[in-house]
């Protein structure tokens, strides 16, 4: 099997007791069978700690959290009593892997460090250059690839391309994106995503159509975003003042990146259900709010608060894909006012 992760993955260190935003705290922490199992039966005094903290609701074990909202073993030195007595294998399976999400699209595995993380926001907002990714073959039996793998991998590597292209300004690649993904979306919903490769070698970008009247993406975008799940009061102060947000404020190397980032996670999600443009749609609308959050608060942190209150909740990335539907409050003629007027 071939794993494939972006280029700062390998310099990732999680900063333990010194993170200023632990995961440790405000977050469910969910306990996967295994370690649930093992904390039933350990014996002395963590033992008791565990079985006292252990809730089970719906068939799912989790840490009641503290009346500060705080991991009940995250100790005051900021180290997990869990790792410190037993080890990291002791943590639960989502302890040990956050912040990385893993996907598997049967040959090919692909690990991002999710930007919600202050570590892996500072390490993918480190470099200028565009976002490039390395990639190593292991001894792990491959899976079949779906029908649809190579071609969606075909187009996302010119989507890769067009976003890098430097020569272009960034809200002219940002159309490219979308007017691609349109392209590409009416070859799925034809059923001849075999000819998506051929797509990406003829395709040049059309001039595209700005349409007249109707609103942009703002601030309407912002009012979608209200409406979702919120997790933390910081993000909710955020959207308080949103109507004061304007766009140009982060420089555009560092929006490439960005959009790279929701790109390279997301895009060949499309296998599972056929919506590349609503992905493409998604990277995009990523990408333009968090640039005009960083009007409100620093780059890093506007990253950092959009990505924990979306990519890890499901419920709120699918009612912002609901929202890019044609009928939906925020349809591709919305992009297309906002990156051309």
């Amino acid at each position: 099997m071939r794993t494939r992760v972006p280029d700062y993955y390998p310099r990732f260190r999680c900063l333990a007791g010194a993170c200023p935003h632990s995961c440790c705290e405000g977050w469910e922490i969910v306990i996967d069978p295994a370690s649930a199992q093992r904390y039933r039966a350990l014996p002395g005094p963590l033992g008791e700690r565990l079985r006292t903290a252990l809730r089970t609701e719906d068939g799912e074990d989790f840490f009641a959290l503290t009346d500060s909202g705080r991991c009940p073993f995250w100790d005051a030195d900021g180290l997990c009593a869990i790792h410190r007595a037993l080890g990291e294998s002791a943590t639960s399976e989502v302890c040990r892997s956050h912040p990385r999400f893993i996907e598997e699209y049967g040959p090919l595995r692909e690990i991002s460090l999710c930007a919600s993380c202050p570590e892996a926001c500072r390490l993918l907002l480190s470099a200028n250059g565009p976002l490039t990714f390395s990639e190593r073959r292991t001894d792990e039996p491959e899976e079949p690839a779906d029908p649809w793998f190579m071609p969606l991998l075909a187009v996302r590597e010119t989507a890769f391309a067009l976003l890098a292209d430097r020569a272009q300004p960034l809200y002219a690649r940002f159309v490219r994106l979308l007017t691609l993904a349109a392209a590409a979306q009416e070859y799925l919903d034809a059923d001849a995503a075999e000819e998506l490769p051929v797509l990406c070698r003829t395709w040049t970008a059309p001039e595209p159509p700005v349409p007249s009247g109707g609103e942009g993406l703002f601030p309407r975008g912002w009012s979608v975003l209200a409406g979702l799940e919120i997790l933390g009061g910081d993000w909710r102060a955020l959207l308080a003042r949103a109507e004061q947000a304007v766009s140009g404020a982060a420089p555009d190397e560092a929006l490439e990146r960005i959009a790279a980032y929701f790109l390279f996670r997301y895009f060949l999600k499309t296998v599972n259900d056929g919506d590349l443009l609503g992905r493409m749609q998604f990277v995009l609308f990523s990408t333009l709010t968090v640039e005009r959050a960083a009007s409100l608060v620093p780059l890093p942190e506007a990253l950092r608060l959009y990505c924990r209150e979306i990519e890890h909740d499901e419920e709120n990335l699918d009612a912002l894909r609901a929202a890019f539907q044609a009928d939906g409050p925020l349809p591709p003629a919305a992009f297309l006012r906002t990156l051309t007027v």
